[in-house]
């Protein structure tokens, strides 16, 4: 297989470069070369958003091309059009943010979706997201385009920082505010199974629309919270608060803090709800729960002490102890 990814280097798109190469496929990245790709893979550079930034990829073809980008859908468009020609099929790794906001618990692919323009520069995220899926369905066709739609994605190099951001918290230790209740479940994927997958489905020739998460449910808050103390050998104390608390303390789910949502809200029920039946019935697995954060704190470890990994904002020193001091009045 001859692979030809946009992107490539970081987070997903590199978890990708890797698993197709430790396939034996030769694997393309081109990029803007902030980053080194993985090692064993062929590098092209260029910027997609400047005139003329497409020049490396003029010649050559590929058996399928995969795409993650997040921002104009034209910049999806431009590249498409100009590589249809001469590589077989398109993934483009888009979002479950597509869906039509609220997306409802249970929501499967066929569900209602956010307006997107295939010839659009950048505006939101559910929007650029389902632009470029337009953008590549017009260029490739239905037969030759699949579409991941991933939702949470968790895993070592994580650029978002939410997971990162609870490894950091609990191994400084002491009274950790931990959203209520402990058995809130949540739904995600491993950015490595999620590269599995994509490569599965290319050599098993798929194509439409796939939520490629894990099965909802398939973890909750509190096992996460526990593996993030085994696995950074901290001591400590998880203070589990009841979602009514944190909201009188004016503490947000997501922001303040990353990936729990209250449960029965809006918010989970989109984020945490989807309904991935179709993609785990081709063969998307989930690895434990515990491969997943103890290889991403593994990472973390072995960054050089002057890196600065990204986190999630998360919640501030002050507003956590406000909220559990309200949790103990």
């Amino acid at each position: 297989m001859r692979l030809l990814l946009l992107g490539g280097t970081d987070f997903a798109g590199r978890a990708l470069a890797e698993t197709a190469r430790d396939r034996g496929w030769d694997v393309t990245v081109f990029h803007r070369g902030e980053t080194p790709p993985p090692p064993g893979v062929r590098a092209l550079h260029g910027d997609r958003t400047e005139p003329g930034g497409l020049a490396a990829l003029a010649t050559g073809t590929w058996d399928a091309a995969v795409d993650t980008w997040s921002g104009a859908p034209r910049v999806v468009r431009d590249a498409a059009r100009l590589l249809a020609g001469r590589v077989g099929r398109s993934v483009f790794v888009s979002s479950r943010s597509v869906y039509a906001w609220p997306a409802a618990p249970g929501l499967a692919e066929d569900g209602p979706l956010a307006d997107g323009d295939p010839d659009a520069g950048a505006t939101d995220f559910a929007a650029d997201k389902r632009g470029g899926e337009l953008a590549v369905l017009r260029e490739y066709g239905e037969d030759r385009t699949l579409l991941a739609r991933p939702g949470l994605i968790l895993g070592p190099r994580e650029n978002s920082g939410r997971l990162p951001w609870w490894l950091r918290r609990v191994a400084r230790g002491g009274r950790v505010l931990a959203p209520g209740p402990y058995d809130t479940p949540l739904q995600y994927v491993d950015a490595r199974d999620l590269a599995a997958w994509i490569a599965d489905a290319l050599t098993a020739g798929l194509h439409g629309a796939y939520n490629t998460v894990g099965p909802a449910g398939g973890a909750t808050m509190g096992e996460l919270l526990d593996t993030c103390l085994r696995v950074t050998g901290s001591d400590a104390e998880l203070r589990w608060t009841d979602p009514a608390v944190l909201d009188a303390a004016g503490v947000s789910g997501w922001t303040d803090l990353p990936l729990w949502a209250p449960p029965g809200s809006e918010l989970h029920g989109a984020v945490h709800g989807g309904d991935a039946t179709k993609a785990l019935a081709t063969g998307l697995r989930r690895r434990p729960l515990l491969d997943t954060v103890a290889d991403t704190w593994a990472h973390l470890a072995s960054l050089p002490p002057d890196a600065e990994p990204p986190l999630a904002e998360g919640l501030a020193p002050e507003l956590e102890a406000k909220a559990l001091a309200l949790r103990d009045a």
